[in-house]
């Protein structure tokens, strides 16, 4: 059974089915639709997870493997299968032609996968897979598509907003889902719910001439140092919100520990990317700042990023800016000023 993404929802209410195939390179999209299935799966009494990763040398008997396997721990188990393009190849077509045609009893498997090629629609195994379960493609949004979703997420952090303010928000991500999220929380953080016009907006969400905070991000981890300190200024002379800032330099530092922690535990990048929402054009930028920085660093940085929540919040005495400067040196690798993090 073909879905739409927006349909998934109601459909997981309604009950769960033996197998779900999600595929699209929307990776915010993909990820919160696979989250909701996970969540489904657990309320159900799904408590046991499997993850398999398809990599280059992946055999595919640990497939029927893990479907035939009980557990001690759980009667109903999910199968996680995460593919790191759209198509299983000639040996996983099979693996998943058989699967679908005998389902295991108190199992589910979600398999997620880069974009579909239009032959495998037409191939055998994706035909086993739509006959017995679900089968969703996502899509980029563009149009009246994208204003639906930016509506939606807005009403899902308690944000009311109108047309033109939506489509002020729409013209400043320019279909990418990932910095539109960023966007409507950075919205939530500096006002709150309620109802927002369109002069808020416009004081929180940058056009393209000014710096923003996603261009502080790009500086940091590209290490580019006089960038860094001519943006923060910037920032910090437009009135942009001290909590904004720390929240993104915050995120980078977590996302890179977790990359971090995968590749340390023999994880493969690319899928590493993909889950953790690296799109094509930050990859480098990422990458450079992984080899650069330890895990040490990363811990540095989110315990300064602790102190500086307490001076924005009036709990400990020092200049909040001052703090956010020292994190994002931290992160580029300027070795500067260890008595801020030497001591704890």
């Amino acid at each position: 059974m073909q879905l739409k993404p927006e349909q998934l929802g109601a459909a997981l209410k309604k009950g769960l089915q033996p197998l779900y195939f999600i595929s699209g390179d929307e990776p915010l999209q993909m990820d919160e639709l696979t989250d909701a299935i996970r969540l489904a799966a657990r309320q159900a009494g799904f408590t046991e997870r499997e993850l398999l990763t398809v990599q280059t040398g992946f055999e595919w008997n640990r497939l029927q493997f893990s479907a035939d396997s009980f557990s001690i721990f759980a009667e109903k188990k999910l199968i996680d299968l995460r593919l790191s393009g759209g198509s299983p190849g000639l040996d996983g077509g099979k693996a998943l032609t058989a699967y679908a045609q005998r389902l295991p009893e108190d199992t589910i498997l979600l398999v997620s996968a880069g974009k579909l090629a239009k032959e495998s629609l037409k191939s055998r195994w994706f035909q086993a897979i739509d006959k017995v379960g679900v089968t969703v493609q996502v899509w980029p949004l563009d149009g009246q598509d994208l204003l639906r979703w930016l509506g939606q997420r807005l009403q899902q952090r308690g944000l009311s907003v109108d047309n033109e303010g939506i489509k002020l928000l729409a013209g400043r991500v320019e279909g990418n889902l990932l910095a539109a999220a960023q966007e409507v929380e950075k919205l939530y953080v500096l006002y709150g719910a309620g109802t927002l016009n369109t002069s808020q907006i416009l004081a929180a969400v940058s056009d393209n001439s000014r710096f923003d905070v996603f261009k502080l991000m790009d500086s940091v981890l590209a290490a580019q140092v006089s960038r860094i300190l001519k943006i923060l200024a910037s920032l910090q002379a437009e009135g942009v919100a001290a909590p904004v800032v720390l929240w993104a330099l915050t995120r980078e530092a977590r996302l890179l520990g977790n990359i971090k922690q995968g590749l340390a535990a023999g994880q493969n990048r690319d899928v590493l990317f993909r889950n953790y929402q690296v799109w094509d054009k930050r990859k480098q930028l990422v990458n450079d700042a992984l080899q650069r920085l330890s895990s040490q660093d990363l811990d540095n940085v989110l315990w300064l990023s602790a102190k500086a929540d307490r001076q924005i919040k009036g709990q400990e005495s020092g200049d909040a800016w001052e703090s956010l400067l020292q994190i994002c040196l931290m992160l580029a690798a300027v070795k500067i000023l260890p008595q801020a993090y030497a001591v704890r």
